[in-house]
């Protein structure tokens, strides 16, 4: 008899993983929700073939997912078979890793599994959010109302995330461009300059002579400088591949300066909109809690949500579970604390997405008043101090003429 490995929710919110035996995983799936267990993946144990294919693919970028659930959406609403909508699905799409997967998830339901149980064997392409989605809509029997919860979730994802990037890349172009242009000018045109100075035997004036010095001191040093910053490069790449590294960058990205507050309010609606479309599909809070801290991508929310975790298993209130580990706003901790004393939690965290969301707009459009002016004045000021350095022996001569 074949053997699948699960990891599975008690009712209390503990995970436990091991090992169960039996023909197909539905029926295993079956005895393990007879004993009040929910599922929340499982595999073939062993090699774990599908798993080890999968693991070397990378995931769908959240818009090509947002396609994928949408046109999933309007095939089960047109009341097609399950089998028929990934025939239409899989071939939609061109070759290709998740067009496989594709292909081996039909393959499963057609062998008896479950959706979600199908997509727990491609972790790469199918979250775990997504799982307990749609593992909580087949079990309510109300999957497109699920699978239209989740694309509601995907597009405000999408929406954040595209806001944060664009805020950033244009002071990044701007300083990228800076940096560009001021280098031209010292590593290619002030030698020339530095040429007709030595030949007309002049007194430079301090900012002239300091440019050069510093030029010429970058040009001698110019392969140790690119060794040492290779070996930085590298050694800062394995500190962020490290778990310390990481909760560590993650950490100073939520206190900077000007941009901490934005990346904070990003985390915070990130994990309010996560809670309230996963305890929104019917989902127990521990278990809730439990899938949010996984998908969370900063390593300080998601290790304070585990030490939240603890706290409500012990029997404590969210809202003072989420106060001890004091991460997040207080005015976010007031309306979760409102929500869940008045039994709408799910409602309360999506207002506190949705006003987390308008204030980040704010910040933003603000931050983009201010920064574009900031940056030109400081390149400008950059350049041009660079320049009259350049002429002011010129200007000397000049004058002595």
């Amino acid at each position: 008899m074949p053997s699948f490995h699960y990891r599975a929710a008690r009712p209390d919110g503990t995970i436990i993983e091991t090992d169960a035996e039996g023909e197909t995983p539905r029926a295993i799936r079956s005895q393990l929700e007879a004993q009040g267990l929910l599922v929340l993946d499982m595999s073939g144990s062993g090699t774990h073939p599908t798993l080890s294919l999968t693991s070397r693919q990378r995931p769908l970028a959240p818009r090509d997912f947002l396609v994928f659930n949408q046109e999933f959406l309007a095939l089960v609403k047109a009341g097609l078979p399950m089998l028929r909508c990934f025939d239409l699905l899989t071939d939609r799409l061109a070759q290709g890793g998740f067009q496989q997967a594709l292909q081996a998830v039909r393959e499963s339901i057609r062998g008896g599994s479950a959706i979600s149980e199908a997509m727990a064997m491609h972790p790469t392409y199918f979250p775990e959010l997504y799982q307990a989605s749609l593992r909580a809509g087949e079990q309510a029997g109300n999957l497109p109302e699920v699978l239209k919860r989740y694309i509601d979730y995907l597009k405000m994802l999408i929406g954040v995330r595209e806001k944060v990037v664009k805020a950033t890349i244009y002071p990044l172009f701007l300083l990228g461009f800076g940096v560009l242009v001021t280098v031209g000018l010292l590593f290619f045109v002030l030698p020339s300059f530095a040429e007709v100075y030595q030949e007309s035997r002049v007194k430079l004036p301090w900012a002239t002579q300091l440019l050069l010095d510093v030029t010429n001191s970058a040009s001698e040093w110019f392969l140790g400088i690119v060794i040492a910053l290779g070996l930085a490069g590298t050694w800062a790449y394995w500190w962020k591949s490290t778990p310390k590294g990481q909760w560590q960058i993650h950490w100073l990205l939520l206190n900077a300066p000007i941009l901490g507050p934005i990346f904070l309010k990003n985390q915070v609606i990130r994990l309010a909109r996560t809670l309230s479309t996963i305890l929104g599909g019917g989902i127990p809070l521990l278990t809730a809690l439990q899938v949010t801290a996984q998908s969370m991508p900063n390593k300080v929310f998601a290790k304070a949500l585990h030490a939240v975790i603890a706290h409500v298993r012990e029997g404590i209130s969210l809202s003072v579970a989420l106060k001890k580990e004091k991460f997040l706003p207080s005015l976010t901790l007031e309306m979760i604390e409102v929500g869940e004393t008045t039994g709408a939690l799910e409602t309360m965290l999506f207002e506190v997405a949705e006003f987390h969301e308008g204030e980040l707009d704010f910040q933003l459009s603000r931050m983009m008043t201010w920064i574009e002016p900031i940056f030109i004045i400081l390149i400008g000021v950059i350049l041009g101090g660079v320049v009259i350095a350049l002429y002011l022996p010129i200007f000397q001569m000049a004058g002595a003429v």
